[in-house]
């Protein structure tokens, strides 16, 4: 009986889902912003994370994708840039990033998202033992530069809004569940200083947070990050090589 319940467990542990990530693909098949203007790495980049996904994605595993998904202006440009996806294995999970200009309504949102995808606003997700919550998240206040009056009302309507998919994670949360959050806009400032969303964070018991919208070489770019006793992954898409990271 005994070898009976290691082989099960064995078997179990196998079959976890995996968590990959990628940020800021910004697809553009309907819209004309060809991303190699930022650099010839920049050049197909949808086909090396094409080649990348194929190798690392099984149909049960989850990929976050939070945030500049696709240049596109109405939702229904952006349905080509979803097509992209059809033969690709895997959960996939988005969030709005600051460039999402097609987002719309979460309803509208998720009334063209093809099977395989799914949004996350002001809500949470569950995948097995897996939950995903998030935010777009905004800039924050630098030492010596507070945030302007706009900056701060959309700051604070943030903040808002990770309680609520806070709040809904909580709903769904059961004992021995990982918690992942997603968000755009990095959580902390440029010295890491502890803000609002971390607390929040550290108030929830998040394990991990998942975030981009950092670009280029000259940016503060650690890619991993364990702070607040929480581990902070960087996935932009041109800062990992147009590779998954693979995150659990």
């Amino acid at each position: 009986m005994l070898f009976l319940r290691f082989c099960v467990k064995i078997k179990e542990e196998k079959n976890l889902l995996k968590v990959f990530a990628i940020s800021d693909l910004h697809l553009s098949t309907t819209v004309n912003k060809p991303m190699d203007i930022f650099g010839p790495n920049w050049s197909n980049h949808f086909l090396a994370i094409k080649e990348d996904w194929e190798k690392k994605v099984s149909d049960e595993d989850v990929v976050l994708m939070p945030g500049d998904f696709s240049w596109a202006i109405k939702s229904e440009d952006a349905e080509s840039d979803f097509a992209l996806f059809k033969e690709l294995k895997g959960k996939k999970v988005i969030l709005r990033g600051n460039h999402d200009f097609w987002w719309n309504t979460i309803s509208q949102v998720r009334a063209i998202l093809p099977e395989g995808f799914f949004a996350i606003q002001n809500d949470a997700l569950k995948f097995g033992n897996l939950i995903v919550c998030g935010s777009r998240g905004w800039v924050l206040p630098e030492p010596n530069r507070p945030l302007n009056e706009r900056d701060n009302k959309i700051y604070l309507r943030e903040i808002e809004r990770i309680k609520l998919s806070l709040a809904a994670m909580e709903k769904l949360r059961q004992e021995g569940d990982r918690v992942i959050c997603i968000m755009h806009y990095p959580p902390f400032n440029g010295r890491r200083e502890e803000s609002e969303f971390v607390r929040q964070l550290i108030l929830h018991d998040v394990d991990t947070v998942v975030y981009g919208h950092l670009h280029g070489k000259e940016v503060r770019s650690d890619l991993f990050v364990r702070k607040f006793n929480m581990n902070f992954w960087l996935t932009s898409a041109d800062l990992v090589d147009f590779k998954l990271t693979e995150i659990i």
